[in-house]
């Protein structure tokens, strides 16, 4: 894990941009379709992230909170 999480952050950007390449010089415009895609997915996947961490902070905020009245 210690070598393929920076692997994978550096290779799948990569790869993306050259498989745009590839596609504009095989279909032409409609890697514009593509590109979409793939910026439709990317917000989606923020929009996950950005939740669970909202909410995670939320709970630990709770927790401590509530850590907080216990104590005298």
């Amino acid at each position: 894990m210690r070598i393929a999480k920076p692997l994978l952050l550096i290779t799948t950007p990569i790869g993306l941009a050259v498989g745009l390449y590839e596609g504009w010089r095989l279909a032409g415009g409609l890697v514009l379709i593509m590109a979409a895609l793939i910026l439709v997915i990317g917000a989606a996947f923020g929009s996950v992230i950005w939740t669970i961490r909202r909410e995670r902070a939320e709970e630990e905020k709770k927790k401590l909170a509530s850590e907080a009245a216990k104590q005298p």
